[in-house]
């Protein structure tokens, strides 16, 4: 499998190739030349772990030992049981998918649990360090951090928004003291520290002095690892091959609905992809009127992990829409640096083609949601997923199952499900009393010339 950029000026590079990078060189992201196509009949009734091995093996042929690290990767130990991403039917037709049964209790360890043991193998097989410089706005960051945590070689500096993330989620990061583990906290919103992780990775000197290596969603070994569970999810749900599903998927950066589309190109029956948005809603007017337009300030709402205005994955969805053509994204980026948007409404029948559908949430909706789930399944779940369930249930079908992804635990968003429910979450007693943990942390301003500064003077 060869991996070209979406802005078409980087030559073909293998998986093993980019595994270490973020951005391609000419600053945009990596997808596979081709889809790969499966066969369901194959694939129903394995494990998640040989489902994972079967999919992953077609984007990452030139792995060594992929199936032993893909075994180690997806344990019980590690995620609660054999399922990994269990299924709970709350009525006929009607599901949630268990994603935040990892050590960080959201989504993001399904897949940064597998980058680090990618990461470690082929560190060490060329006595190669790296460091990661991320951004994350809530789970990313302590996903990662817990992923990579005491790892032989790798340094990791995670940008995020000053006091813009929940109580819970600054204690799981800040409250790390490993020492290959630093954590700033940027004065601004998660663009900016998206734009500065950009910024350091356009430095191509410094980049490939310190050896800069993502472990955002622009890392294409995420994407693939989260496009395992869709299938997973679906096998669950049905009994039939050719039976259509429908996905309900909360989204601020765009990574976590994308593996879905992925899924949806290599041959799984999805009918309709349902984008959720918060109050920041640029993605739902985007599949609504067709203008991406990003200059709108961000909103600080009660679910902070979807507080996004510029979304790094929609590019490579973008790069399919307008037929994988480099140079019109180039344009396209470049419009968007100059005037904040562009327009992509003559592709409407193509967007409704790709199965995209989407809404909008707001805090009302979410206490609402949370409230009524809990009243009638017995469920708790955590702000983003209501903002998942509310939109996908407007766009529910008779005769379609609905799979609503949850994202991450309530515990991680007790004010909240207080709030909507008038009780605490639980959480895992292991994680009783974080937030009075010690934090280590820095803030820094929004600049990338200061992040530069502290990778090369930490030691």
């Amino acid at each position: 499998m060869n991996y070209v950029s979406t802005r078409g000026e980087a030559p073909p590079r293998r998986f093993s190739e980019i595994l270490l990078e973020g951005l391609a060189p000419d600053g945009g992201l990596y997808v596979p030349e081709s889809f790969p196509q499966v066969k369901l009949s194959e694939l129903r009734g394995k494990t998640y772990a040989d489902l994972a091995c079967a999919i992953l093996a077609r984007f990452m042929d030139d792995v060594p030992e992929l199936e032993r690290l893909v075994r180690k990767t997806y344990t019980a130990q590690a995620f609660g049981s054999q399922e990994i991403a269990p299924l709970r039917t709350l009525e006929p037709g009607l599901h949630l998918l268990a994603l935040s049964n990892g050590p960080t209790l959201a989504f993001k360890d399904i897949a940064l649990q597998l980058l680090a043991n990618l990461f470690e193998q082929k560190l060490e097989a060329q006595n190669l360090t790296l460091d990661i410089l991320g951004a994350t706005s809530g789970d990313t960051g302590s996903a990662a951090e817990y992923a990579m945590r005491g790892k032989r070689g790798i340094r990791v500096f995670m940008l995020s928004p000053h006091r813009r993330m929940s109580a819970f989620q600054r204690a799981q990061m800040f409250s790390l003291q490993d020492a290959n583990i630093h954590n700033l906290a940027v004065e601004g919103v998660f663009d900016d520290c998206q734009d500065l992780v950009k910024a350091v990775n356009a430095d191509a000197a410094f980049k490939a002095r310190h050896r800069i290596g993502a472990v955002n969603s622009i890392n294409w070994a995420r994407v693939a690892a989260q496009a395992v569970y869709y299938f997973k999810a679906y096998f669950a749900a049905t009994a039939r091959d050719a039976e259509q599903v429908s996905f309900a998927v909360p989204s601020g950066n765009f990574g976590n609905i994308y593996a879905g589309y992925v899924a949806r190109r290599m041959g799984l029956p999805i009918k309709n992809l349902v984008l959720a948005c918060n109050e920041n809603d640029v993605l739902d007017r985007f599949f609504r009127t067709g203008t991406y337009r990003t200059r709108r300030p961000v909103t600080q709402t009660s679910s902070p992990s979807m507080d996004i205005s510029r979304a790094s994955n929609f590019e490579r969805y973008v790069f399919e829409l307008v037929g994988r053509d480099g140079a019109r994204v180039r344009e396209l980026w470049r419009r968007l640096e100059r005037d904040g948007e562009f327009d992509l409404s003559a592709f409407s029948s193509q967007v409704r083609a790709s199965g995209f559908v989407s809404g909008k949430s707001t805090h009302a909706d979410r206490l609402s949601t949370i409230k009524a789930i809990f009243q009638k399944y017995g469920a708790v779940v955590d702000p983003h997923t209501a903002d998942g369930v509310k939109v996908g249930l407007e766009h529910r079908e008779p005769l379609v199952p609905l799979i609503c992804l949850e994202t991450a635990q309530p515990a991680k968003f007790a004010e909240t499900i207080r709030a909507a429910l008038g009780r605490e979450p639980q959480r895992p007693a292991e994680l009783a009393g974080l937030e009075r943990r010690p934090q280590r942390f820095q803030v820094v301003p929004n600049d990338a010339g200061a992040v530069k500064r502290i990778i090369e003077a930490t030691p």
